[in-house]
């Protein structure tokens, strides 16, 4: 039997409709990326479930891009997008990896035990805030954890504003705190490291058995990677889930506006330094460094954010580098294309 899918349950808004001309309302089909794999996309639609292989000739796709399919099945054209997560592509290639399209709001998920770590928590803000999309950090496992109002503080203590919520993923009644941002029409992200309990958060709010879990290793409190994939998954409240593998390398690109967010406080210091190219280090009239002596800020958190932005710009320089290197190549293929027909012609 075909699983018909409601467009609204799957996340569509007016942002979209907007897009589509009369031609292409009653002309195509729109679906949503709801999987990723290594060699093919599948797609939800009004009309059931749609494999789509991965050639050269497809638009750049992740999990939630909406694209419109003409009566063979191809793509014809992809809508722009609401908001889009991307990060350098781990290792030393020179890359960029989308993540995930069309969020509404993320999930940061961290654990209560030895993988708690504010410098990730914030380096994922940072990747929220820069999409746009608003960020929920849900802290997981506070079964397993004897004073998790200790770490709540910790972690609202990087922003009085911040959206936080402890829950036991296995817990149907504790998880049910996040209902209200899995409501019909919205995205929800999960994004955090392996290990965290993601998959288990998933199952908990689909009220399925989703994702395969694994128990943390007794020896770091690690976990073991589970999910393999990108994909979306329907709620019982309307919205939708779309889950991430875990990510042991989260390196940050093109960042600049989404750490300046996440450290506003900082940011806004670095304004009263007596000189505008200030490294915050040992210059004389450092505003950030006086902070730091008076106790408005801590160094863990001045050090993470000069790191990151060390990082988000180093990455961002050989992202753009690595772009007009293509384009330089796809000019050079264009003209020789161009002077090949035109010495044909002449024949």
């Amino acid at each position: 039997m075909t699983t018909i899918f409601q467009l609204p349950l799957l996340g569509w808004t007016p942002f979209f409709q907007q897009q589509l001309s009369l031609e292409e309302i009653t002309e195509f089909l729109p679906a949503r990326v709801a999987a990723q794999h290594r060699s093919h996309f599948e797609l939800f639609s009004e009309q059931g479930w749609h494999r789509l292989i991965i050639t050269p000739k497809l638009p750049d796709l992740t999990v939630g891009d909406w694209v419109l399919l003409d009566g063979d099945g191809s793509v014809y054209r992809r809508l722009d997008r609401l908001s889009c997560f991307s990060r350098k592509a781990a290792g030393s290639k020179v890359a960029e990896q989308f993540i995930a399209a069309n969020v509404d709001t993320v999930f940061v998920v961290c654990s209560l035990n030895q993988n708690f770590s504010l410098n990730r928590i914030e380096r994922y803000l940072a990747l929220t805030k820069e999409a746009g999309a608003e960020a929920v950090v849900v802290l997981t496992k506070s079964d397993l954890c004897d004073t998790p109002e200790d770490y709540v503080r910790q972690v609202q203590a990087l922003d009085s504003m911040l959206m936080i919520e402890a829950v036991n993923a296995l817990d149907d009644q504790s998880t049910s705190v996040l209902q209200p941002w899995c409501k019909a029409g919205n995205t929800v992200a999960v994004l955090g490291s392996s290990g965290v309990g993601k998959s288990t958060l998933i199952n908990s709010l689909t009220g399925q058995t989703l994702q395969t879990t694994g128990a943390a290793r007794s020896d770091d409190d690690r976990g073991r990677h589970t999910t393999t994939s990108r994909s979306l998954h329907l709620t019982p409240y309307g919205g939708v889930l779309l889950d991430t593998p875990g990510m042991r390398e989260l390196q940050l690109a093109d960042c600049e506006q989404g750490l300046d967010a996440v450290f506003a406080d900082i940011s806004e210091l670095a304004d009263q330094c007596r000189y505008s190219d200030c490294q915050h280090q040992s210059e004389p009239g450092c505003a950030v460094q006086e902070a730091i002596r008076s106790g408005q800020i801590d160094k863990r958190r001045l050090s993470n954010y000069l790191k990151l932005m060390r990082e988000q710009a180093r990455n961002g320089a050989s992202l753009a580098e690595q772009r007009e290197q293509d384009r330089a190549l796809g000019r050079y293929y264009r003209k020789t294309l161009t002077e090949s027909l035109k010495i044909k012609r002449g024949r």
